[in-house]
């Protein structure tokens, strides 16, 4: 069971959403903007839990060339910087809500001119179908409302071209809630998934594929 802080912290977030999506994402950025006024203040450098997060989402892609990858929720760009490693030929792009999340994320990956850092809302930005690799991790349960995350799952979908790959990671059992509005997209097809329980924090992984035709 969750714990009373995590409920009230999900129960704020689902307020927001009452709110227009332009609304709830001006007050989204200034929270964000608020929460790094401090660097990384969720340990995502450091923490080990975040770090087998990371290894493990690497792990569990199917073995492609990926040659365009956008991260939805890039925080301070730890996870951005590891896919520039692990894919050292494509393209790149960082995208999240805090602009002073992004001046940290900028400074930390090598600017070599393949990646790339954009302050963007998942509900009102429009989305560029061009992608061949999409990630969205720890972001969807502060969308709130059946509205929202069926709106943001779509504009998710609406990221990736024919055959691209999208990674859905949230903590478990919330994913089973949170990626069912990703299995309701008639866009995507599930192709595997792996729960992770052994941590202080069980999380799900979600690998979806677009739908050929």
């Amino acid at each position: 069971m969750p714990s009373l802080p995590e409920l009230m912290h999900r129960t704020f977030f689902r307020t927001l959403s009452l709110l227009s999506p332009q609304g709830q994402g001006t007050v989204l950025r200034r929270y964000f903007d608020w929460r790094h006024r401090v660097p990384d203040p969720w340990r995502l450098a450091t923490d080990s839990y975040e770090q087998q997060k990371y290894r493990s989402t690497l792990k569990l892609l199917p073995p492609r060339p990926y040659r365009r990858i956008i991260e939805v929720g890039c925080s301070e760009g730890v996870f951005t910087n590891a896919l520039a490693a692990a894919y050292p030929e494509a393209e790149i792009v960082g995208v999240d809500v805090s602009e002073r999340a992004l001046a940290r994320a900028r400074a930390r990956v090598p600017d070599d001119g393949r990646v790339r850092f954009i302050r963007a809302d998942i509900l009102t930005h429009p989305p560029e179908r061009s992608f061949d690799l999409a990630f969205c991790s720890e972001t969807l349960y502060y969308l709130g409302r059946h509205e929202r995350l069926r709106h943001a799952s779509a504009q998710l979908s609406a990221l990736l071209v024919p055959d691209g790959v999208l990674v859905a990671v949230h903590p478990w059992p919330e994913a089973t809630r949170l990626h069912g509005y990703l299995d309701a997209q008639a866009a995507l097809s599930r192709l595997t998934e792996q729960v992770y329980k052994g941590g202080p924090r069980p999380f799900a992984i979600t690998v979806y594929e677009t739908r050929a035709g």
